[in-house]
């Protein structure tokens, strides 16, 4: 058997993501030989005290990598300007931060594939990985499941599992991505070959992630300290975890940058006062 014959046709995707976790997907599947043909992703937004119009990282990835790229404002206007055949046979979707439309969703031959970062139905919604930390989960892992118009809800394709240990909400976010875009390019021929259908969630087991907001990263340092250090862990990208301490005549916002646990306590080993520099916790309290 000639090669020609026993390798099957590469497939065509077309790949919608926004932030760091979809970047590392995209780096993970560049290593395993697997590039979209077209990246869609959100436009630029305000970002920063200045509000500087800032793009997001999945374009920068498409600028340094050569792919082509576009950012609709609206995916309900001409959706069939987005996605044509032959250029897409699949799409794959990893944090793009939009609702998909089924006029959009109709349009690829084999469907639009999700990399959730959980065991749905478990953690449906923008915040699984801050969610499963905060919650004191020993285990996580990866979801692909078909997109449907409902979030999350879709029949699902495989599923991996990992351990949930210490790590923080960046470490989690990139070990899932690359485990995430591993587990597609593992299934990927026998998904193009129709031999992996997907299967009904069990829906009446689903729970739903909250909205994080800035308020929720404020501890107090006389709380749990279990409970603390997950908020540590979970929100070390946003909000961040703070507390607020009188210092010479005045009410701070001191920001935790690094913590550990320790015989149960919680230990600071880092912080980030209002105003200064980031400095070890025992340099900040001997200062007046």
């Amino acid at each position: 058997m000639n090669k020609s014959q026993s390798t099957p046709p590469m497939t065509k995707f077309v790949f919608f993501g926004t932030d760091n976790f979809a970047t590392t997907v995209l780096d993970e599947l560049k290593t395993l030989g697997l590039q979209p043909e077209l990246i869609i992703t959100t436009p630029d937004k305000p970002q920063g005290r200045k509000m500087q119009l800032t793009p997001p990282p999945v374009k920068v990835w498409a600028q340094t990598n050569n792919i082509p790229y576009i950012q609709p404002e609206n995916l309900k206007a001409g959706p069939e300007n987005l996605l044509t055949e032959p250029t897409c046979d699949l799409a794959l979707v990893a944090s793009y931060g939009k609702i998909l439309p089924q006029a959009l969703l109709d349009i690829p031959r084999l469907g639009f594939v999700n990399i959730h970062p959980s065991l749905i139905p478990k953690y449906r919604g923008a915040t699984p990985l801050e969610s499963a930390i905060l919650s004191g989960d020993t285990e996580t892992g990866v979801t692909l499941l078909q997109v449907d118009a409902e979030m999350d809800h879709g029949p699902i394709l495989a599923q991996e599992k990992i351990a949930l240990t210490n790590q923080d909400y960046f470490a989690l976010r990139d070990q899932t991505a690359r485990l995430g875009a591993q587990l597609f390019a593992r299934i990927l021929p026998d998904f193009v070959a129709g031999k992996i259908r997907g299967t009904e969630q069990d829906h009446a087991t689903a729970t739903f992630t909250k909205k994080i907001t800035k308020t929720d990263g404020e501890i107090d340092l006389a709380s749990d300290p279990t409970q603390n250090f997950r908020k540590i862990r979970a929100y070390a990208d946003w909000p961040g975890t703070y507390f607020f301490i009188e210092k010479g005549g005045q009410k701070i916002r001191v920001l935790i940058k690094k913590a550990h646990l320790e015989d149960k306590e919680l230990i600071i080993d880092r912080v980030l006062p209002e105003g200064k520099k980031e400095i070890p916790w025992e340099t900040f309290k001997t200062q007046n």
